[in-house]
């Protein structure tokens, strides 16, 4: 067996155990304790907000320390949640080894975890987001004898008054160097930060937002992650987000993951990449072409596209990015490479040219395995998203696409790779189903296809119904429409949900 060295793991707790995290134990988690003089843990987990909330305990004897590792603690379900009532509110948290990070805020020296909820039975608790996501992938399994796998991309504003010097070129900021981007520093630092935390970061950069507004300087920046189980993707966007969020707060700097901010400017969405893995292999090429399981898994979201929404576009400012004509998608279909459609089939190594050596004529020709590469990108999420519920319904929908008996003809219909700004290609587009307009609109999608997403126990019925009456309670069907030209009203709504998942 190969010898795999965590000498200069980025994951600090990796390099000092020695060990992949995901072997982390409680007796690895002890150790920690003792050699880091640690005097506080943390237990962190996700709430029906979308964000982290925080339990802090203050160790003072091994005993104790045991005994919250080992049977967690209680916590008030129905200050959390919305479906749950308060009176039957308890629930217990347990924390996940393999999630430990220190916290990197902390004077105090401290250890955080992750954890999952239990019910009073001891056990996982249905509705919860992140049990949801552990069926999710299960049922993929289940049905398709493969790993469900996914990677998130961050895209979030940096706010800060505006330097006269260097001005960045508006909505010209894609890949833009210092000085011109004013905060590559700190999207640097935030990126050390999350792979101290065990964060597998494939790589960050300037986005195309940025303008100048009231005297403050709007800079959009995106960090995007590497492929991995889609439970430890989900763990890892929320820790990300907390860091990024709570670095802006110690350096003077607000943030926003909000979906839209202002008019005529590029919003920010959460796009995910999945791929699917057999024994080591990526599944997504046959023969350097995308294969027949890669286009079940595409007629799967396709089908479910009205009410994936539901989960990843979650208030009203949601629909103000996805209209037509931007890159942001509004029509259900799919294409190479191209960043109009929803699910996009992005470049995958495959032409089997050695461009290293091409680049670098001195470098002898060598062949490479590029396969783990391939993914396929779904475009419409935000960052107002449930990250375990939305890729909860992406794993059920590609689910889906392999019990469809029709799978690989919606997934012919569905396709259409011209650009969508081109007159030559309206009649195409045309014809094609649209996303819904409005969280209202979503809700409806969500009930009419619920089905799909409670089969084999995934979602729970109480879950969907909490999503659906969340949903209709922004009570935004015709908002769009009456807002449209309303600067006032357009500003209003995005100071409401500036701050959003």
């Amino acid at each position: 067996m190969e010898c795999v060295s965590f000498e200069h793991s980025a994951n600090k707790l990796e390099a000092l155990l020695g060990k992949d995290a995901r072997e982390f134990t409680k007796e690895d988690i002890v150790q920690v304790v003792d050699k880091l003089g640690i005097e506080m843990l943390n237990f962190m987990y996700p709430a029906g907000d979308g964000r982290l909330k925080t339990l802090n305990f203050m160790l003072h004897s091994r005993e104790y320390l045991e005994t919250i590792l080992t049977s967690g603690e209680r916590v008030d379900g129905s200050s959390l949640f919305s479906f749950i009532a308060a009176s039957s509110s308890d629930l217990y948290v347990l924390p996940r080894f393999a999630t430990a990070f220190i916290n990197p805020f902390e004077e105090i020296p401290t250890l955080c975890m992750l954890c999952s909820f239990f019910d009073r039975d001891g056990n996982p608790l249905e509705s919860s987001p992140e049990h949801t996501l552990t069926k999710a992938m299960k049922a993929f399994n289940d049905v398709t004898g493969m790993e469900y796998h996914a990677m998130g991309e961050l895209e979030y504003y940096v706010i800060q008054p505006d330097e006269e010097v260097f001005p960045a070129e508006d909505q010209h900021g894609y890949h833009e160097s210092s000085p011109y981007a004013k905060v590559n520093d700190f999207r640097m630092r935030c990126m050390k930060l999350i792979a101290s935390c065990g964060g597998k970061i494939k790589y960050g950069h300037s986005e195309v937002g940025n303008f100048v507004e009231d005297g403050n300087c709007y800079e959009q920046n995106e960090i995007e992650f590497l492929p991995v189980p889609a439970n430890e993707c989900a763990d890892q966007i929320m820790v990300a987000k907390w860091i990024i969020r709570s670095l802006g707060y110690e350096e003077g700097f607000d943030i926003t993951f909000a979906p839209k901010i202002t008019v005529g400017k590029a919003g920010s969405g959460m796009h995910i990449h999945m791929r699917m893995m057999k024994d080591g292999r990526n599944m997504m090429l046959h023969e350097g072409k995308i294969s027949d399981e890669a286009r079940h898994m595409i007629a799967g979201m396709m089908d479910l596209a009205p009410s994936i929404t539901a989960f990843g576009n979650k208030n009203p400012t949601s629909y103000f990015r996805l209209v037509p004509h931007q890159e942001a998608p509004t029509n259900v279909c799919w294409g190479m490479s191209n960043r109009s459609v929803l699910v996009r089939v992005p470049l995958g190594w495959t032409s089997g040219e050695d461009m290293c050596h091409k680049a670098n004529p001195l470098q002898p020709h060598e062949d490479r395995d590029y396969t783990l590469k391939q993914t396929v990108e779904m475009r419409s999420p935000d960052g107002s998203a449930d990250i375990y519920q939305l890729l909860s319904g992406l794993c059920v929908a590609c689910r889906h696409g392999f019990q469809m008996e029709n799978a690989l003809e919606v997934a012919d219909a569905t396709f259409a790779d011209g650009d969508i700004h081109d007159s030559k290609n309206a009649e195409r587009y045309a014809k094609l189903a649209q996303l819904p307009d409005s969280c209202v609109a979503s809700a409806d999608c969500l009930e009419k296809q619920r089905g799909v997403y409670e089969e084999f126990g995934v979602f729970s019925p109480a879950m969907i119904d909490g999503i659906i009456a969340q949903l209709r309670g922004f009570n935004d069907k015709n908002t769009r429409k009456e807002v449209t030209g309303n600067d006032d009203a357009i500003a209003e709504l995005v100071k409401k949900y500036f701050h959003c998942g």
